[in-house]
């Protein structure tokens, strides 16, 4: 019986060109199919079993982690500064008590570290609206407005009329520590079988990684065609950017998960579960 065609999330944000940049779909013809998406659209196709495998927000591992399986040294994180997850607003930050917030649609992890940085570490009350990611118009309807990815990154070059607080740099002025935004997941019944497809993804897609941060200079050359800006943005935006998912990351991910519990925001503590790549299993360790 021939396998079905593993399907690939893509995240179609600038911040994810690194990890898909160099990657060959070609080269796996007729076994793999990409699927190109903002980050809430991958994480409900990945929910409802559209598709199999790729990167998704970090939160939506959170809510589904029974089901999903981490992918090693891979991630979307960021230390001190990401670039391109702003607040937007009218006044300070300390000021936003009682504000209205608008929230992009596009988001799954952002718009739940925002509610977890104003009311657990500013103590802020503060209502939220959910609008398409349009600063002009959220700003009309609200007091601040949180955008991501290729939208934030144009709206913080063309408006100085706003405060703008970097979501990176505030979890970690608090905590201490990098944020992964994004994280690549794979449904656990994939990875039991298409498992050896599934390690040469995953080399194909490390390789990839590798090689955009050595030639970085196509990575940016592409996304100045595409966004404008100029290349030291860029170069400093990709290298400010971390791709791995180290123990470091991890432990700032767990605490996430905690805090995101302790709000109500999650339902359960989350377990993080690595597929191990030379045996199909998994590596678990449990939130305390």
């Amino acid at each position: 019986m021939r396998k079905k065609q593993l399907r690939v999330g893509e995240n179609i944000y600038a911040n994810a060109l690194p990890l898909y940049f160099f990657f060959d779909v070609q080269r796996f013809a007729g076994q793999v199919t990409l699927v190109k998406q903002v980050p809430a659209q991958l994480n409900k196709a990945m929910a409802q079993d559209e598709i199999d495998v790729g990167m998704i927000s970090s939160f939506s591992y959170g809510e589904h982690y029974r089901r999903y399986l981490l992918l090693p040294d891979l991630s979307i994180s960021a230390k001190e500064k990401v670039r391109s997850i702003y607040l937007f607003s009218k006044r300070p930050l300390e000021q936003l008590d009682g504000a209205v917030i608008a929230l992009t649609n596009t988001s799954g992890t952002s718009v739940n570290l925002l509610r977890i940085v104003l009311q657990k570490f500013l103590g802020l009350e503060v209502s939220y609206q959910t609008h398409p990611p349009v600063l002009a118009e959220m700003m009309q309807a609200a007091d601040a407005a949180l955008l991501i990815g290729d939208e934030a990154i144009v709206a913080h070059r063309e408006n100085k009329r706003y405060h703008a607080y970097d979501l990176a740099e505030l979890w970690y002025r608090y905590t201490g520590y990098a944020m992964t935004f994004a994280v690549w997941a794979v449904r656990r019944q994939v990875a039991q079988e298409q498992a050896a497809l599934l390690r040469q993804v995953h080399a194909a897609f490390l390789e990839s990684k590798q090689r955009s941060l050595r030639e970085l200079d196509q990575v940016v050359a592409y996304v100045r065609d595409k966004f404008g800006g100029a290349p030291a943005f860029w170069f400093t935006y990709f290298r400010g950017l971390q791709y791995d998912f180290t123990a470091e990351m991890r432990s700032g991910l767990e605490y996430y998960f905690a805090l995101a519990k302790e709000l109500g925001l999650l339902a359960d503590s989350v377990q993080l579960a690595l597929w191990q790549a030379d045996v199909g299993e998994s590596n678990t360790t449990s939130l305390r």
